[in-house]
């Protein structure tokens, strides 16, 4: 034990020795090109600015350039600043933000708080003290957002690309975590790893209730094209409009409480009938379905927010849309029931039943099956 507690002693002291000369080093590089731009070279090379030909001749991004090529010239006037860096007291990186707001007069009690600080810390009070460049930043960025959505792998995967100005990529993460903290995992899904994929069931979430308030039918419905055997096959596939192939469960899901309508079509594509228009019930029937049953009717399950109307003779197979043959469920829990093998009945007294897959009735407790 000895010898190995001997041998990282002397990996750490040779790191700490490497970062010191690294740090000497790229003192010197910073004063070189703080003298290369002095003597405009960039012209001869065909780049635009000294920025771009540091970008060019170092392989690293304009913005990480034109952040050395300041903090180069800053460190001429700030003596105490660069000797700590080039001591390794301070890395290149909380140079970089520093530089941007020290000053000769108060260089000591900055270099001692940079320190002790993050090289983040540093760049926020950067930020604050550089409002100007920061609104016209933040202006380029507001211009320059965008989102854009592609279907792949057959339409299998639906792929969603964004970038936003960070206030508002703010409050999109937040509302995502919030809501991804409130969604409980589905089978297999426990590893704290796996916590994008209750942020892509928040994101759903959110969409699917701003769908079902939407006044106007015909813009926020979605319509399903289905053979007719598709509805009475679980394995059968179905085609969303403008969308990618479903299977049968997910289809006979969406079908339950989604704003959708299915097109019934023979195996020739001619039109048999079109189905109802889905969505969920009525809003006076919602307030006395979330009376009377609360929560997610799942043993245990106290969620009440992004609760749905489960029909439990499914809407697809000719269940009435009544409160005798609605359920409150979670989002989870609807997709254990159709898409998981799941089932639920009713019994004449009212009690409800969860059926696990494999047809094993589900009892809440420590003798749980």
């Amino acid at each position: 034990m000895a010898t190995d507690l001997h041998g990282t002693d002397t990996l750490t002291s040779r790191v700490q020795r490497l970062h010191r000369d690294i740090s000497r080093l790229q003192r010197e590089l910073l004063d070189r090109l703080t003298e290369l731009e002095a003597a405009e070279t960039w012209i001869d090379d065909g780049a635009h600015d000294m920025a771009h030909w540091t970008s060019m001749q170092l392989g690293i991004s304009r913005w990480k350039a034109e952040r050395w090529l300041s903090s180069g010239r800053a460190l001429q006037t700030l003596p105490v600043t660069a000797d700590a860096f080039e001591r390794g007291e301070l890395s290149i990186d909380k140079i970089a933000e520093l530089t941007r707001f020290a000053e000769f007069d108060d260089e000591d009690a900055l270099v001692h708080w940079a320190q002790g600080v993050s090289s983040g810390a540093i760049r926020r009070i950067g930020d604050l003290r550089s409002r100007e460049r920061l609104d016209e930043d933040t202006v380029a960025a507001e211009r320059e957002r965008w989102l854009q959505y592609r279907y792949a792998d057959g339409g299998r995967r639906f792929l969603l690309d964004a970038e936003l100005p960070g206030a508002a990529g703010v409050v999109v993460a937040h509302a995502l975590d919030r809501l991804a903290d409130q969604i409980p995992e589905l089978p297999d899904e426990g590893s704290e790893r796996l916590v994008g994929a209750r942020r892509a069931d928040a994101l759903v979430a959110l969409c699917s209730v701003q769908l079902a308030d939407d006044a106007d039918q015909d813009r926020a419905t979605v319509v399903v094209h289905a053979e007719l055997d598709t509805l009475l096959d679980g394995d059968a596939n179905a085609l969303i409009e403008g969308g990618p192939v479903i299977g049968g469960t997910t289809l006979h899901r969406l079908l339950c409480n989604a704003r959708m309508q299915a097109v019934v079509e023979h195996p020739d594509g001619t039109v048999h009938a079109v189905g109802r228009l889905s969505r969920d019930p009525a809003p006076w029937m919602m307030r006395q379905l979330r009376h009377r049953d609360g929560t997610c009717r799942f043993p245990s399950c106290d969620a009440r927010r992004f609760t749905q109307a489960h029909h439990i003779e499914w809407w697809s197979r000719g269940g009435g849309t009544d409160l005798d043959n609605l359920v409150l469920v979670c989002a989870f829990h609807h997709r254990l029931v159709h898409e998981h093998g799941w089932g639920l009945t009713r019994d004449d007294d009212g009690e409800l039943t969860w059926v696990r897959a494999g047809h094993v009735r589900s009892r809440a407790g420590p003798d749980a099956a």
